[in-house]
This record gives C-alpha cells, structure tokens and sequence, in this order.
C-alpha cells in the first residue's frame, strides 16, 4: 500500500473506526484513546502522542471539527481546518487512527469504541476525565501525561500574534 493510501485509511468514519476495532480486538489488542483540538501540531502533541502509543497496541485520536473547536475556544479558532488537522494526525507514525467528533466532550465517540486505555494531559484528574467512566466499566485504565513545558498551541498563536 503507498504511504498516501495508509494516510488516508487512517481518517476514519466512526462507524468504520468501530469495525476496524473489531478486527484489532479479534487480534487481543490493547486500543489507546486521546482526543483533543490538535490546532497547530508542535512537538508537545508529538511527544505525547508518541507516550500515548506506548501504552498499547493501537493509538485512535479523536479530534473535535472545526465546529467544535469554535464552541469549546471561540471564534478565531481553529486555526487550521479539520481536514488539515485530522491530515497532518493521520501522518505520524505513532497515530493507528483518527476520527472526528462534534460535541463538546468526546463521550459519545468513547462510548462506541469502548477502549482499553484512555489518556489525557496531567493537567487533569482522573476524575475530571470525559469517559473514564465508560473505560474504568469495562476494567480498562486512565493514564496521564505530562506536557512538554514550554509548547502549547496558545503559546504558538500569541507568538504569531506578536510579530
């Protein structure tokens, strides 16, 4: 398969998400869970990516659209749109899958995969964590990860902003 049609099967539909889970759990994967806006990619969100693969078999991203993201940081956002975003996600290695979602928290979208690990930014407790509830049920585990100091879309956006 070329490097383009891997990046393209990696965007998936919910619906196709759930079905290709099936596949890895008929295999006894471990499926890692992360959501987030994702705005501008920078290498805090590579290194927790990468961290966040770590903890199992199969990393699935799920990524707030462009409405989303708007309801959730305001008007000026996001900076880049979800067909870039979900683009640039589906390109690191680390990353088995992305998916969009348009609400506010990913809980539905968590509900429907049903995965084994779900992880956020230390910056949250555990049980401050959308859909830890759903993954602690089923016997799965809540991991965080701590930021890489210094990098945050926010940071990058005054920063362009300044100039």
């Amino acid at each position: 398969m070329s490097f383009s049609q891997n990046l393209k099967n990696k965007v998936l539909s919910r619906e196709d998400l759930i079905k290709k889970i099936g596949e890895w759990r008929s295999q006894k994967c471990k499926i890692v869970f992360t959501n987030g806006c994702f705005d501008l990619l920078h290498m805090g969100h590579v290194d927790y990516l990468a961290k966040a693969a770590d903890l199992g078999d199969y990393l699935i991203i799920g990524v707030n659209t462009d409405a989303s993201v708007s309801r959730i940081k305001g008007p000026s956002r996001p900076i880049t749109d979800e067909t870039s975003r979900t683009t640039v996600l589906a390109a690191l290695e680390s990353v088995s899958a992305v998916a969009l979602f348009d609400e506010e928290t990913p809980y539905e979208l968590i509900k429907a995969l049903q995965p084994d690990v779900l992880v956020k930014g230390a910056d949250y407790q555990i049980d401050q964590i959308v859909g830890a509830d759903i993954v602690l049920a089923r016997g799965g585990e809540i991991k965080t990860i701590a930021f890489v100091d210094g990098y945050s879309t926010s940071a990058i956006e005054k920063k362009i902003k300044m100039q």
